[in-house]
């Protein structure tokens, strides 16, 4: 990449935004926006109101060492440290799965009906368990998950939402570790298998951890682990809601059928596709 470029904001925009559409891109132009927002510390929306503003060496230096990152495939949201979820700001790295749009419908139906308790199983970035409790101010919660380096970014999410005083973090497999009962059980696990994880685009495959996307195989194993446990932690009457993959309804409504819940229903994301499972302990 050539580094001679004109030093004010929008002509760092176009330079930006034809060097990401050339590394082939999508949403070239909307990504360095949002990379020179971070740079310049506004908001992207911000952004074309500075268009005329000259940068310093030291910005147009950042900008460039981000827009070679983007252009290798690197997320923006690793790229600036942090990632919009439910109206919240989530710190993401690359030992977390970036929050996505879909995982929001797991929190509308788990906002759907009160709770005291609330037990997230794989964590990760924290997102689900810190938004559910600020939405909750009364419930408390705790996360699990198998990597201390997540653990560690959940934490500081926990603690920005200032609920960190409602949540406990336990580093274990699944339920292994996990004592009593709750009245809500989320989970979005590893549902990718491994044929499917194969195609997944380069910016997912090589920059997001692999144990938080797929457990090999078909993907399911997740879900037979939860089917198998989560009834002897629920409370009489609680619910287990789950993400799915949109092919995977059938599947994991049949493991949890068999397990002895009930009231299992699939609901759809805003992309019309199956995309939370929900069902409770009779």
């Amino acid at each position: 990449m050539s580094i001679t470029r004109p030093a004010n904001v929008q002509a760092q925009l176009n330079w930006g935004r034809d060097e990401l559409a050339r590394a082939g891109i999508d949403g070239a132009a909307r990504d360095v926006r949002w990379i020179m927002g971070h740079v310049l510390n506004i908001g992207a929306d911000r952004v074309p109101l500075h268009g005329h503003d000259e940068m310093t060496q030291g910005q147009m230096a950042r900008f460039l060492d981000a827009v070679v990152d983007r252009s290798q495939g690197k997320p923006v949201s690793q790229i600036i440290g942090k990632r919009m979820f439910y109206g919240r700001w989530f710190a993401v790295t690359g030992d977390v799965l970036d929050p996505r749009p879909e995982t929001e419908t797991l929190i509308e139906h788990a906002l759907a009906a009160p709770f005291r308790n609330v037990l997230d199983l794989g964590t990760g970035s924290g997102c689900i368990l810190g938004t559910l409790l600020a939405e909750r101010p009364q419930a408390r919660g705790i996360g699990t998950d198998m990597s201390p380096a997540a653990m560690n970014v959940a934490m500081v999410n926990l603690t920005q939402l200032r609920v960190d005083d409602r949540a406990g973090l336990v580093v274990c497999d699944w339920f292994k570790g996990i004592v009593g009962h709750y009245d809500l059980i989320v989970s979005n696990p590893p549902y990718i298998s491994h044929e499917e994880y194969q195609r997944l685009m380069p910016d997912v495959r090589m920059w997001e951890p692999q144990m938080a996307l797929t457990p090999g195989g078909d993907g399911l194993s997740a879900y037979r682990e939860l089917a198998v446990n989560v009834r002897s932690h629920l409370t009489p009457g609680g619910r287990l809601l789950l993400e799915i993959g949109p092919t995977q309804s059938a599947q994991v409504c049949g493991m949890l059928d068999r397990m002895g819940l009930e009231n299992i229903a699939c609901h759809k994301d805003l992309n019309g596709k199956d995309r939370v499972i929900l069902a409770c302990r009779p």
